[in-house]
């Protein structure tokens, strides 16, 4: 049977797909993930979607750790207006045997899925092995102004030396928002605390956390890295209490030492294997706080700037630019400031005819070099270049092209640069030009 021209396609792209994810799936194997799974995702139709997911990466190699929560399930089975007082439960009797119901019905049906093996589908001969168990010491939450919330809890400790054992074996481990006491008692416990406690206490390498919505700026534009010092601004700006507890048991975990933690939108069911296998990612990470900000540059700053780019300028590596053009393109420029000095900067120039933006005079200090600062300084003007219409982003390197390569550009021609621009590039710097799609 001859392969339609479409379907070679899709195949070809899926080829070249699975190539440039080999580097990913090999940072990530044998490194230990924690999921926070909201029972909104459970509930919905990719949950399917999910637990294809998460099988891939357990073959991959990923250890994986899922938290999940039945918050409405048991809304929905009490036959009572439920009580919560800052964002917890109280929990009386009745409604401790509705989450216990509710937890082990949506563990039964976790398990169910991850059971699958039908030919012809996603999940044909895979097998993965799921554990529960009593993985988690809670004690009582106790009493809060006033407020007795009865059998809702609090984590005091994770098994790690049984979770860790489980997924050296290739287990995948679920964890419900229970937790037992050392008295034998059975508490309700938040989720989100259940995946943070659980991310810190493993040490793992991730904690990955679904939400209904990522954070946004100003300009309600997706915010796709930030550190938790400032996502506790945004939670604090939020009209859903809810997202709010999110966005803060994220930032605790960062500010706790998880590495990274990833905010993905729970309506995408694509999010998960794009943040963890593409550049470009899915979601919002968010890194430990640098102590530094990123900011428009001002006139202030042309002396700084000037102090980064000279050495390079000497050298070629950088086209000499005088203080004069400086101060007329400052407004293109954005910097990185530490304590006061500019220790890193970028330039994004952008027409707005040809749907084209270029990102020129990207230098990092080289006290400050190798800690990530010119990845964030490119992906916050890809960003804006996004947000400004540009359909191709382009730069000129005459040493960093690998760099760049690993970020998704393509060598191009000089008539990919915007039609502007082009008329500043000089062949005898023998400068190459790499674009890549941001459609």
């Amino acid at each position: 049977m001859v392969q339609s021209t479409q379907s070679l396609f899709d195949t070809n792209h899926a080829i070249e797909w699975f190539r440039k994810a080999s580097p990913y799936i090999n940072e990530h194997r044998n490194k230990t993930v924690v999921l926070c799974v909201p029972d909104r995702l459970l509930a919905s139709d990719l949950l399917s979607t999910l637990t294809h997911d998460l099988t891939l990466l357990s073959h991959l190699g990923v250890r994986l750790v899922v938290c999940f929560g039945v918050r409405s399930d048991v809304d929905a089975r009490l036959d009572v207006d439920p009580t919560y007082q800052d964002g917890r439960r109280v929990t009386d009797d009745h409604a401790l045997n509705t989450v216990i119901e509710a937890s082990g019905a949506a563990r039964n049906a976790l398990e169910s899925y991850f059971s699958m093996g039908l030919p012809n589908t996603p999940m044909a001969g895979a097998h993965v092995s799921v554990t529960s168990g009593n993985f988690v010491t809670a004690q009582p939450y106790g009493v809060h102004n006033g407020v007795d919330f009865l059998h809702t809890g609090k984590v005091r400790e994770v098994q790690t030396d049984a979770v860790r054992s489980l997924l050296k074996a290739g287990h995948l481990v679920l964890l419900p928002p229970i937790g037992y006491s050392l008295t034998g008692e059975v508490f309700n416990v938040p989720t989100e605390e259940v995946a943070v406690e659980a991310a810190t206490a493993l040490q793992a390498d991730k904690l990955v956390m679904f939400v209904p919505a990522l954070p946004a700026d100003d300009d309600q534009q997706s915010i796709r890295e930030t550190s938790a010092q400032t996502l506790r601004k945004i939670a604090a700006s939020q009209s859903s209490d809810n997202l709010a507890r999110t966005y803060l048991s994220a930032a605790s975990a960062s500010e706790r030492g998880v590495p990274r933690v990833h905010l993905l939108p729970e309506s995408d069911p694509n999010a998960l294997l794009r943040e963890l296998f593409t550049i470009d990612g899915a979601g919002t990470l968010i890194t430990p706080e640098r102590f530094e900000s990123l900011r428009s540059a001002t006139i202030q700053d042309v002396g700084g700037i000037i102090e980064l780019v000279e050495p390079l300028q000497q050298d070629g590596t950088l086209v000499p630019r005088s203080r004069e053009q400086l101060e007329i393109d400052i407004d293109h420029f954005v910097v990185l400031e530490r304590d006061g000095r500019v220790v890193a900067c970028a330039a994004l120039f952008f027409d707005s005819d040809e749907h084209r933006a270029e990102i020129a005079c990207l230098v990092t200090h080289p006290d400050y070099r190798g800690g990530g600062r010119a990845a964030m300084l490119v992906n916050h003007l890809e960003q804006q270049a996004r947000s400004r219409g540009a359909r191709v982003l382009t730069i000129r390197t005459t040493r960093t092209a690998h760099w760049f390569i690993e970020r998704g550009f393509e060598h191009a021609d000089v008539t990919a640069l915007p039609g502007d621009r082009q008329k500043t590039y000089n062949p005898s710097r023998n400068a190459q030009v790499y674009a890549k799609s941001l459609v």
